[in-house]
């Protein structure tokens, strides 16, 4: 255990991992199964011109991009899920400081500390402006 983070501490984090897992999970069910994607099944067989196509192509690359971003935030709780097991839980993957409790509660998936994160964000490409 982190020697930085009380067992009630630990037991929050863990908790709110656990629920907003079981949430993810839930929404990804529900984008998977949701009349949006029998909306794009029924559009995409009915398209007749280019811009019901275009409003069906809408449909389903909306429900992918929410799909995706479910998924990357339920592997980011996975992954802070198994930290916590392995007693590796907050602690900064670039510094190895330990990660304030109340960063954890704000975003239990944090990896870095506030300042690794910003140093790391800053040095990632930016996207090109047009």
């Amino acid at each position: 255990m982190p020697s930085h983070l009380s067992r009630a501490e630990l037991d929050e984090l863990d908790a709110a991992l656990r629920a907003r897992r079981r949430e993810l999970r839930e929404e990804i069910y529900e984008e998977l199964t949701s009349r949006d994607n029998k909306l794009y099944a029924e559009l995409a067989g009915q398209v007749h011109d280019m811009e019901e196509e275009a409003v069906a192509g809408f449909v389903s690359d909306l429900s992918l991009t929410f799909l995706e971003r479910y998924m990357r935030e339920l592997d980011a709780v996975e992954a802070a899920l198994t930290r916590l097991r392995e007693g590796r839980y907050g602690i900064c993957e670039d510094t190895g400081e330990p990660i304030p409790f109340e960063r954890l509660q704000v975003n239990p998936t944090a990896t870095r500390t506030l300042d690794a994160q910003v140093r790391h964000e800053q040095q990632q490409p930016q996207p090109p402006t047009l």
